[in-house]
Parts: structure tokens; sequence; C-alpha cells
């Protein structure tokens, strides 16, 4: 399946490098890098693809090879903001090229399929290669996608568990019908935001309240823990 963006990257083309050098960023007052996580088939092409053009890919679709890339504009309490969201490969073979892309990134969404028990239990795996690879502060938010089918395997409360076990943020979405899918990428950009803000002033300005803005506008409760600067 042909791409519209650019993929394959090369390991010394980090993000900012990329962003720098083709993107004029005059019109935007924030970019923020947002990179997806995970095993392979877990839906982190499908969850992209649902938040910037607000459809759904069919099942033959073919897997990530490498590292892709969309942007999305967003519009946050009169901030206009580009999201720079980076699709990675979940093979194991493909794992040295998204280690040189962790560092750069600013958030991380890391998804498990509810209907498959072995990409749960790799969610330690993936929490571990963030904390070995990333920065110290980046926010992360922990997915359970896939919610829409019948044959579930893995609990809401499980994957609570699991995000509370490792003090990240969590909740379920779903590709196929968009549930949360906007709001699991708009509360990451607003943890940004007020993170941002929050530098700026010297870190003297109010934390966002993550898990107050999610229940609020989620379409199921769930539980996560707050994330601010």
């Amino acid at each position: 399946m042909q791409r519209n963006n650019q993929s394959l990257f090369p390991t010394s083309l980090l993000p900012s490098q990329f962003i720098s050098n083709n993107n004029n960023q005059d019109d935007f007052e924030c970019t923020f890098k947002i990179m997806l996580i995970g095993d392979s088939g877990v839906g982190k092409t499908c969850l992209l693809v649902r938040f910037k053009d607000d459809t759904f890919l069919s099942c033959n679709f073919i897997a990530t090879v490498g590292i892709d890339f969309k942007n999305k504009i967003v519009t946050i309490d009169n901030k206009k903001c580009k999201l720079q969201i980076w699709d990675t490969a979940g093979q194991e073979r493909f794992r040295s090229v998204t280690h040189a892309y962790y560092r750069d990134a600013q958030a991380l969404l890391l998804l498990y399929d509810v209907t498959n028990q072995s990409s749960f239990d790799n969610v330690r795996a993936w929490l571990s290669e963030i904390r070995q690879y990333a920065e110290e502060d980046v926010v992360i938010m922990l997915l359970g996608n896939k919610v829409d089918k019948a044959n579930r395997i893995i609990t809401k409360e499980q994957g609570e568990k699991l995000a509370k076990q490792f003090e990240v943020s969590f909740m379920e979405t779903s590709a196929k019908t968009g549930q949360n899918v906007e709001l699991a990428f708009m509360a990451v950009a607003r943890a940004l935001i007020s993170k941002q803000m929050n530098m700026t002033a010297n870190q003297n300005g109010s934390k966002f309240n993550l898990t107050e803005y999610i229940e609020t506008n989620s379409e199921q409760k769930t539980w996560c823990c707050n994330i601010g600067s």
C-alpha cells in the first residue's frame, strides 16, 4: 500500500532534523513530536489515520516498515499547534531504527491490543525501552486499543492496574469506531502545552490535570495519573 508521507528515514535523520529542514514553523505557536509504539498489529497506524483523516483502514493494510509520520494541525485554547506523529514498526527487526527516534519524542502513546495477550504482556518491555532511550520527562500514555471487538481478553481493570504500576496515564480506544481517539491525542497535546507554558514561566504555573480532563471528556470513564511539568 502506498503511503502519502515519507517512511524508512535513515537513523541518522532524527525528527527534529527533518522538521527543521523541511517545514516552516513560523505559522505555528508550538510543534510537538508524538511517537506511537507497541507490538506489530496493535493498531498504531489505524489509530493515526483515524485521528488524522477520520477514516478506518481496511484489515488488509500492510504493516508499517521502519518509520512513517503524519502532521495534524490542532487549535487548543487559541494556540495553533502542529502535531508531528511518528508511526513506528512493532517488529523486533526494526527496533534499532525506532530507538533512534525515542530521544526526540515529547510524548509516547504505547498501544496494546485488548484481544491479544502477548501485546499486553510486552508492554513492560516497551516501557523498559522508553526508560532507556527516551527523555526522562517524556509524556507517556498507555492505550488499550480495539475495544470495539467482542473477543477481548484484556479487561479495562488490567490495563488500569498496569498503568498505575508504572505511573503512566491510561485509556481505552477504538480506531475502528473512533472511540476516544481524538481525546487521547488532544489530552497529550494539552499536557505538552501545559509543560511548555510552565517551563516558560519557570515552572510557576499550575499542572494540567490529565485525569480530570480525560474523565470529563471520555466516552467511558477511565483512570490515569496526573501529568504536568
